[in-house]
């Protein structure tokens, strides 16, 4: 599992960050404090508290590929 801070600020980022991981198909969640999401869902992430970064949890260990295509989110 690989865990990484993203920043997710603006409604088009979240759009862009969605359509970006939905292309892979590891399992992701999205952590704020005791909150989870799924990192595939738009709506689970509108629910979280985005004025701050998030904890991206990757649940597989070789996803070199998807750290790349997200680089731009990392906080």
């Amino acid at each position: 599992m690989k865990s990484i801070n993203i920043k997710l600020s603006l409604a088009e980022n979240v759009k862009t960050f969605v359509n970006t991981v939905n292309r892979y198909p590891y399992d992701m969640d999205l952590r704020a404090g005791r909150h989870v999401v799924d990192a595939k869902s738009i709506l689970g992430i509108f629910s979280l508290d985005l004025s701050k970064p998030i904890t991206l949890e990757v649940y597989c260990d070789e996803c070199d590929d998807l750290m790349n295509d997200i680089q731009s989110f990392l906080a």
